[in-house]
């Protein structure tokens, strides 16, 4: 009966950050339209401008949403911020890799409706980056000591 408690842990956890990320995402692509909308006066590439702010703006909501209700760590904010980057990051360049390999071969195999590969594409990649960021956030970003304490890598900075 003691294994079946870290897996129900488990689920509850990957609930918390199913809700977390799910937010999240809204509230990202809401403010990226907010800030896009907001900055197009500055020039033709404003876009860029409002996707950098509004993605570190969410990283930093997703971050916060992990640590206190996910996985409700006690370490240092700004090296755990810091790693969240980057388990984002890797993600973002993830998608960036496989998009090109992707929407070409959905345009094949969507022969009806070839303009959805791309959403389709980025459905898939994004299913694929919430798994991926889980395990990273799990593993990386918030890394506990088997103790219940704070990984030593969570701790300095």
């Amino acid at each position: 009966m003691s294994e079946a408690r870290p897996m129900g842990r488990s689920l509850w956890q990957m609930g918390r950050y199913l809700l977390v990320g799910g937010f999240n995402t809204v509230f990202g692509y809401s403010l990226f339209a907010l800030l896009n909308f907001c900055l197009q006066g500055i020039g033709s590439y404003s876009y860029m401008l409002a996707s950098l702010l509004s993605n570190l703006i969410a990283i930093t909501m997703a971050f916060l949403g992990y640590k206190w209700f996910v996985f409700k760590t006690r370490g240092n904010y700004l090296k755990e911020w810091i790693r969240c980057v980057a388990v984002y990051s890797g993600s973002m360049l993830l998608t960036l890799a496989a998009l090109p390999i992707l929407v070409p071969l959905f345009r094949r195999l969507l022969v009806q409706r070839p303009q959805a590969a791309p959403y389709v594409a980025a459905a898939i990649m994004a299913a694929v980056t919430v798994v991926a960021s889980f395990f990273g956030h799990k593993h990386i970003s918030f890394a506990v000591k088997p103790d219940g304490g704070v990984d030593s890598r969570t701790e300095a900075l």
